[in-house]
């Protein structure tokens, strides 16, 4: 009895995380459809276009720390 309690526990949290995030998507969803600009800056991220004239720096990932410091 425990077990399926637990189990619809877990369950319960997995859907309340899924609906966050649907409704994340649907805001995005909303910004895309109102504005352009929104649109247009995605898809250059996504697609890393530039416009003429602009410049992109590329910046190396810092290193990780590692658990032998002092």
């Amino acid at each position: 009895m425990l077990d399926k309690r637990r189990e619809v526990q877990e369950l319960q949290q997995q859907n309340a995380a899924k609906a966050a995030e649907n409704e994340r998507r649907r805001e995005r969803i909303l910004r895309f459809e109102n504005s352009s600009t929104e649109q247009e800056l995605a898809i250059r991220k996504q697609l890393k276009l530039l416009r003429p004239g602009e410049t992109t720096f590329i910046l190396p990932d810092p290193p990780a720390p590692s658990g032998n410091q002092p």
